[in-house]
């Protein structure tokens, strides 16, 4: 099982990005994984910033609330974080995670940078 997240660069206060996270192996069925973004400022520990279940319950930081928002596309075996609104706070890398009870499998990090 692989996890491919990208999409991350770097943007002016204010901008958009979107990221994605895409899933691979041959028997992996991404279609009953929840699925969690989580980022990780420099000297901070690594918080979650949204979650979808494999029903499509969404759950938000109260930092990123209104500005970011994370979907699915199971067909595509790919989950996204569309991130509006971005501000020099929410410079981090960004990790992708597919979890159900009693498995996880995290992908590698996207560096996202938002400049002021």
């Amino acid at each position: 099982v692989q996890l491919q997240a990208s999409g991350g660069g770097l943007v002016q206060a204010g901008g958009s990005l979107k990221l994605s996270c895409t899933a691979s192996g041959r028997f992996f069925s991404f279609v009953i994984m929840a699925i969690g973004w989580y980022r990780q400022a420099p000297g901070k520990q690594r918080e979650l910033v949204a979650s979808i279940s494999a029903g499509g319950r969404t759950n938000y930081a109260d930092s990123v609330k209104g500005r970011l928002t994370i979907s699915r596309d199971n067909a595509k075996k790919t989950a996204y974080l569309q991130m509006n609104s971005l501000r020099a706070e929410d410079t981090a890398v960004y990790y992708c995670k597919a979890f159900q009870p009693g498995r996880e499998y995290w992908g590698q990090g996207t560096l996202v940078t938002v400049s002021s």
